[in-house]
């Protein structure tokens, strides 16, 4: 049977899938505070894990890193989303700890140069299928998946402020 993981859902509450949360809030399946650790969940047990807004608030995102590998079965999709370093979405928040970049999980692929320079920073593994930059222009997000698009906000992200309001990495468990 595919189990899918909803980490941190609070209340988009997504139907057939295993909905966690710190607070147990209407839906919330499983209730349970990431920062504690070993997670509440069985080795290989996910085919899909999706964790929006989580892992910037978290203690040690590394470790929740080997978490979610721990719990994805060999092939499992994984999608994190997180705030881009320089954006508003990042400085508002005072209960953000971990600012992340498009290279941010790059350490975790054995494909990319930081991943091949520095396996030792986790034994956890994925390939990166897929990145998203979350523009804001206006009221709303808008996604920009394709390559040029995405080469071009990253070099003006460099130098200008609020260009990418969040990145979504689109992962598959490596075991």
């Amino acid at each position: 049977m595919e189990e899918r993981l909803q980490l941190g859902c609070g209340n988009d509450v997504l139907a057939g899938w295993v909905n966690h949360d710190l607070a147990a809030l209407p839906g919330v399946d499983v209730v349970h505070d990431l920062d504690s650790y070993p997670w509440p969940f069985e080795d290989d047990r996910f085919s899909e894990i999706r964790m929006y807004h989580v892992l910037e608030h978290l203690t040690e995102p590394v470790r929740a890193i080997e978490e979610i590998h721990r719990i994805a079965r060999g092939g499992a999709t994984v999608q994190i989303r997180v705030p881009y370093w320089n954006s508003t979405d990042w400085a508002s928040d005072p209960t953000h700890r971990t600012a992340f970049s498009e290279y941010s999980f790059d350490f975790f692929d054995p494909s990319k140069r930081h991943g091949r320079e520095r396996p030792y920073y986790s034994s956890a593994r994925f390939t990166i299928r897929s990145q998203t930059f979350w523009t804001k222009p206006a009221a709303v997000y808008l996604p920009v998946r394709n390559e040029a698009g995405r080469k071009l906000l990253s070099a003006l992200a460099r130098h200008f402020c609020g260009v990418i309001w969040v990145v979504e990495f689109d992962l598959v468990a490596l075991k």
